[in-house]
């Protein structure tokens, strides 16, 4: 490889690190936003889904990321009530970016 050839692979590597990390920039409110989670919950009162504060205190003290990850990947019910939760998979919201709105909604 040519000494060109190599700064333009690192030049792509580089804009591929930047591009895939602009979307957890952010933050986890708008990943969350562009995920439609909005559409069922709010920070502090339940809509059709539980508020996020009311998740934050149910779990409050607790490591619960990866669980609470894995519940919503996966979808399901009967933690907050009947109504269930749909799956969300990575192409609606990103590992990191999901991540990064559990963490917030810990917080919450």
């Amino acid at each position: 490889m040519t000494n060109q050839s190599i700064a333009w692979h690192m030049a792509l590597a580089i804009a591929l690190g930047l591009a895939s990390g602009a979307a957890s920039a952010a933050g986890p409110e708008e990943a969350m936003n562009k995920a439609g989670c909005m559409a069922c919950h709010s920070k502090d009162k339940k809509l059709v889904g539980p508020a996020f504060k009311e998740i934050g205190a149910k779990y409050k003290g607790k490591d619960v990321t990866a669980q609470l990850m894995d519940k919503v990947r996966k979808g399901g019910s009967g933690s907050f009530g009947p109504i269930p939760m749909s799956p969300n998979t990575p192409d609606k919201i990103s590992d990191a970016d999901l991540k990064a709105a559990v963490e917030f909604i810990l917080k919450s």
